[in-house]
């Protein structure tokens, strides 16, 4: 329990710092909020009288301090472009978010165990030749490049996908839930989740591929070929159930990193997440909206560091006893 409040402590600092940050680099960056509002017939009296009612007459530390007594108190303001409280539109996009990271990450991660554990079982061969190359390739292409791609074939080419957005035009559901398990969502959610699946992949790949090689060199795997085991037994039941703890490790961070590497992929097929919704928030100028988009991607990254933190020490506890001493 004493490393587990450790941890917890750390993991405040850094939201800490991260919403400090946050707010200083949204008010030095150029631009004026105000901007958006102004038009040619509005006086100079009007634009201060806009400024007061957003809070931006006050000096940099009464503001800073205004915010961190609203972050404490769970209020994020209200968004200067569309008049709404930021953590309720916060909470309209994260949904969209998670369900896009959630099912490129699972795609990824199955398809990239199964054909770590078989190239590491086909080492050596024209297969493993071929395919590490492929994976690299796919991993070192840009999210975008690669986006692009599905949709100039399956979207614009064949037209068999829409390219953007995440329900067609005019649908109404009853609830959020409803929403996200529809036909039409799933209908919309498949090209970026692709795009990003294919990115993500090469990770746990190549990742599964160099622990298994590992493992294979292990005592009990030399004595279970000894005792006459198929192969194929040998890597599934026993090699590869013992390479999967960086792996699973490995899948908590993907799910903090994800969340917060979604703004090309999101840009790209217009999907409306919080990666979208920051890049807007920033174009724009609209402060609070970019800090309370920004604040959620780092709790979700510091929140899912934690989890991968506690996990591997929980799956393996010579790493805990080792931190213990």
């Amino acid at each position: 329990m004493g490393y587990v409040g450790q941890r917890l402590i750390q993991a405040v600092f850094v939201l800490w710092v991260v919403a400090t940050l946050c707010f200083l680099m949204f008010r030095l960056m150029p631009g004026d909020p105000t901007l958006n509002y102004i038009d040619t017939s509005m006086t100079e009296e009007q634009r201060q009288n806009m400024l007061v009612a957003f809070g931006l007459d006050q000096p940099l530390y009464v503001q800073y301090l205004i915010y961190l007594k609203n972050l404490l108190r769970g209020e994020l303001g209200n968004s200067f472009l569309q008049g709404r409280p930021v953590l309720e539109l916060v909470l309209e996009a994260l949904p969209l978010t998670v369900a896009l990271t959630l099912s490129a990450l699972i795609v990824a991660y199955i398809f990239g165990v199964i054909a770590g554990a078989f190239l590491a079982w086909k080492r050596g061969s024209l297969t493993e030749g071929v395919a590490i190359p492929l994976v690299l390739a796919t991993r070192a292409a840009p999210e975008f490049w690669l986006g692009m791609i599905l949709l100039a074939i399956f979207a614009f080419g064949y037209g068999w996908f829409p390219s953007g957005g995440a329900a067609s035009a005019g649908a109404e559901y009853g609830s959020e839930w409803e929403r996200l398990f529809s036909l039409d969502f799933l209908y919309h959610l498949l090209l970026p989740a692709l795009a990003l699946a294919v990115y993500l992949q090469g990770l746990p790949l190549l990742l599964m591929r160099s622990t298994m090689l590992e493992v294979m060199q292990d005592e009990f795997v030399t004595m279970a070929r000894m005792k006459g085991l198929s192969e194929w037994t040998i890597v599934i039941r026993h090699a590869a159930r013992n390479a999967l703890l960086p792996v699973a490790t490995a899948f908590a961070l993907g799910i903090g990193g994800s969340v917060g590497g979604n703004v090309v992929v999101e840009t790209v097929f217009s999907w409306p997440g919080l990666g979208r919704m920051l890049v807007t928030a920033v174009q724009g100028s609209d402060y609070p909206l970019a800090q309370g988009a920004f604040l959620i991607i780092a709790a979700v990254l510091v929140l899912m560091n934690l989890v991968a933190d506690l996990l591997y020490g929980w799956l393996d506890p010579r790493v805990s006893h080792g931190r213990k001493g």
